[in-house]
Formats: C-alpha cells, sequence, structure tokens
C-alpha cells in the first residue's frame, strides 16, 4: 500500500518525469496551451539569431547546426513511429533518408540523366516541386519493403531493415548513370526566395553564408515548419485508434492479435508514415548541401539516429527532439574550443571521439534510466483520450476546490421499499450511506 496522501507510481495519470508539469500542463484549457505554446515555439525559432552566449558554437556557424538539429530531428520523429511506438526495430533507417535526398537530386541536379528543371519543373521552384514525390517514392519504398518483412519480428526484422539500408547505400554507389556513383550528385535545387542583389541566388543557397540571417538560419525554420506538421500528424495519431494499436503492438503483439486487432495493417501503416517523414529529411538535406554522395547514407549515421529516439525517450515525441539535439550540438559544441569553464581543452579531439561518448552515455541510460531521458506517457498512450480528459478535470476540480473550498452536494435520499436506495449520484439495490453513496 502506498503511503496515505501519496499516489503509487503505476497509478498516476503520467509516468517518468515531470508529473506535476504534465498535470499542470493538462489541466490548462486549450486556449491557455496555445498562450504557452506559441511563444515558446516563437522563442525556439529565434534561437539561431539570439546568439545566446551558452548555446554559441565556436568552431561552426551556429545557424548550421540548428539547421542541422532541425533535419536529425525530423528523422527522429519519423523513427519514433516505427520504433517507440509500434516496437519495430529499424537498423536502416538511413535508407528512407537516402532515398528522399537522392529523388530530389536525380530530379534538379544537372548531373542528372533525369534532370527535370528544364521541362516540366520550374527552376525557382524545383526543390518544392520534387518535395512531394520525394515523400511519395519513399512512402512506396516503405511500403514495399514493409510488406514482406513485417511477418518478422525483433532481431531478425532488425537484421533485414540493416539490409535495406546498406542496399540502399550500394546501388547509390554503383548506378552511375543515374545516381553519379561515388562522384554524387551536385547543384542540386533549393527553394529560390529572397533574391536581392546582395543575394542573387536567395537566402537559401550557400551563398548566403555570413550575417545573422545566413542561409542556416532559414533552413532551420523551414524545417521548424515541417516539424510541427509532422508532430500534429502523429500526435493526432496517437490519440486514436491507430496509436492505441500501436502501443499494443509495442507492448504485446500476441496478445493484441488475439484482441482482433490486425497488427500486420498497423505495423505497415507506421513503416510508411516514418518513412515518409524520413523522406522528407532526405529532400531538406539535399536542397541544404546541394550535393549528394552515398558516404553520407552509412550505416553509423542510423545508429546515430537510432540513438537519438533511445536517448530522448523511445515513443515520446519531446524526448526524441531532445536527443536529437544532443547528438547533434553536443560534438559542434566542442568543436574549436581551447577551454571550458578556464580549463585548458582540446575541443576538436573531444568532438572526434563523438562515437565512444554516445556509446558510453548508451550503456549508462540503459542501466540506469532505460526509458530514456524523457520516457513516454504510458498510460495516457494505452488508455487514449479519456485518461486524458480525466486527468484535466480532476486537475481542474482540484484547483476550484483548493480556490473556494469544496461545494456541498445534494443530500441523499432513500427509500425503504424493498431495500432499494436512491442516492443522488445513482441508483442501485443496497443500503443507502448518509453520503450519498451505496454500499455494495
Amino acid at each position: 500500500m502506498p503511503p496515505v496522501g501519496r499516489v503509487a507510481t503505476k497509478d498516476r495519470p503520467h509516468g517518468g518525469v515531470g508529473d506535476r508539469f504534465r498535470l499542470w500542463w493538462d489541466a490548462q484549457a486549450r486556449p491557455t496551451q496555445w498562450l504557452i505554446g506559441v511563444p515558446f515555439l516563437i522563442f525556439i525559432a529565434l534561437v539561431p539569431i539570439l546568439n545566446i552566449p551558452v548555446l554559441t558554437t565556436v568552431g561552426t556557424n551556429f545557424g548550421g547546426v540548428m539547421a542541422q538539429f532541425g533535419m536529425i530531428a525530423l528523422i527522429a520523429i519519423g523513427l519514433n513511429v516505427v520504433v517507440g511506438q509500434a516496437g519495430l526495430l529499424d537498423l536502416g533507417y538511413v535508407g528512407f533518408y537516402a532515398i528522399g535526398a537522392y529523388t530530389v537530386a536525380i530530379l534538379t541536379s544537372p548531373d542528372s540523366p533525369w534532370n527535370q528543371t528544364d521541362e516540366w519543373l520550374s527552376s525557382d521552384w524545383a526543390w518544392l516541386a520534387a518535395l512531394p514525390v520525394a515523400v511519395a517514392i519513399t512512402s512506396l519504398s516503405g511500403l514495399i519493403l514493409g510488406s514482406p518483412t513485417l511477418r518478422l519480428r525483433g532481431d531478425y526484422l532488425a537484421i533485414v531493415t540493416l539490409g535495406f539500408g546498406e542496399i540502399v547505400r550500394l546501388l547509390a554507389d554503383n548506378l552511375d548513370e543515374l545516381t553519379g556513383g561515388g562522384q554524387g550528385l551536385r547543384g542540386v535545387a533549393y527553394p529560390r526566395v529572397g533574391v536581392t542583389e546582395e543575394l542573387p541566388n536567395g537566402v537559401f543557397s550557400a551563398g548566403n553564408a555570413a550575417g545573422t540571417l545566413n542561409s542556416g538560419v532559414w533552413w532551420y525554420w523551414l524545417s521548424l515548419v515541417f516539424i510541427v506538421i509532422s508532430l500534429l500528424l502523429v500526435g493526432n495519431l496517437e490519440r486514436s485508434r491507430v496509436g492505441r494499436a500501436w502501443v499494443a503492438i509495442r507492448e504485446d503483439e500476441d496478445a493484441a492479435e488475439i484482441m482482433g486487432v490486425p497488427t500486420f495493417r498497423f505495423k505497415l501503416w507506421a513503416f510508411v508514415i516514418g518513412a515518409s517523414i524520413g523522406g522528407v529529411a532526405g529532400a531538406l538535406y539535399a536542397g541544404q548541401v546541394q550535393f549528394v554522395i552515398p558516404t553520407n547514407f552509412n550505416v553509423i549515421n542510423s545508429v546515430l539516429f537510432l540513438c537519438a529516439v533511445v536517448l530522448g525517450g523511445q515513443g515520446n515525441k519531446l524526448g526524441v527532439i531532445l536527443g536529437a539535439f544532443i547528438i547533434v550540438y553536443l560534438p559542434n559544441f566542442f568543436l574549436g574550443r581551447t577551454e571550458l569553464f578556464g580549463i585548458p581543452i582540446n575541443g576538436n579531439e573531444i568532438a572526434s571521439y563523438r562515437y565512444l561518448f554516445f556509446g558510453i552515455a548508451l550503456v549508462v541510460l540503459m542501466i540506469f534510466r532505460p526509458q530514456g531521458l524523457i520516457p513516454v506517457r504510458q498510460k495516457l498512450l494505452a488508455y487514449g483520450r479519456e485518461l486524458y480528459v480525466a486527468a484535466r478535470r480532476a486537475a481542474q476540480a482540484a484547483t476550484r476546490s483548493s480556490d473556494g473550498g469544496a461545494r456541498p452536494g445534494p443530500p441523499a435520499v432513500a427509500t425503504a421499499s424493498g431495500g432499494t436506495g436512491t442516492a443522488a449520484t445513482g441508483t442501485g439495490t443496497g443500503e443507502s450511506t448518509t453520503d450519498g453513496e451505496e454500499t455494495r
């Protein structure tokens, strides 16, 4: 039994850290949540131009670092759908990332034989027009890969997805006539907006490398738009029967199948949705660097994407974004630094050991906090919208009670006919008690 006045952890509406904040947030009305959330989102968007001394990087452009973070965060959201919500171990997610990038590059690069910028793609809007094509092809790739392989489970599925990622990279490296092979594809299109005399190629071009509003900041803002759209999409799916089916599959696929959940169909949904988000991230990457080469899509990057999900908290959308920020920001924070808090350091050497440090962090995390830095809200996902509403109403009732005291309820009414007690809270068979509830 838990101590008096304290709720057992398993009985709390939310698990993990931040229980009080989550309860407080759930108790707020929707307009209040928007009034708090929108300014916070604006602050996050302005971080690259606020030049906060604690966050500013020394050896690299901070706007470029934040643009990279935006793309990795988008990848982490997509991978979280597959790994964190549906419980499918995917070690080849970098393959979808590569397909999205190469789709844009093949359609818009002057080195590609399939370059369409002089035909049905306008050169100024080529990137934007190629984006939905990249999403469609990556979604189709997820469908093609998932249809035969999602009947596998556990390690077998992980091995197949790992092979898929390597197959995509090897194809990109060997199909010289289509992908440029090891030489890659150059001159990939990007959004040509904000053209001025100082910036003849627009604000998204690589030539806009100086100043506060450099190209990295603009790519970061564009990434934020897709992140918000993805969060809204995935959040709505979480609170629907699709999200509850994913949780059931993740916790016990056999039990979910026995209860009538079409597990294969919902796993395929997760694969396709995750692949499409990865395709968007790949398109962003191709447009920003304007150069696509197979070596940028190796298995190490796939493991780093998975590390962001595990580190932040599998199944928690905000958690995986935090994990992506740690993965991207920490190495760039040390890069170029010669001292930290007055202590001389070799920042470049520390940054070169990032894979070692991330590996150690994962080992420590798996021992002491396997659920990640920001754990998933298990009961909210399991019981869906009903628990969300119940938690909000309970918190609002507690707030009203603390402000004005408890309201007196209507008196109990009892009858003696046949021992049936009728109270203000309902009717039933039994003996009526003084507080209006029946004894069963």
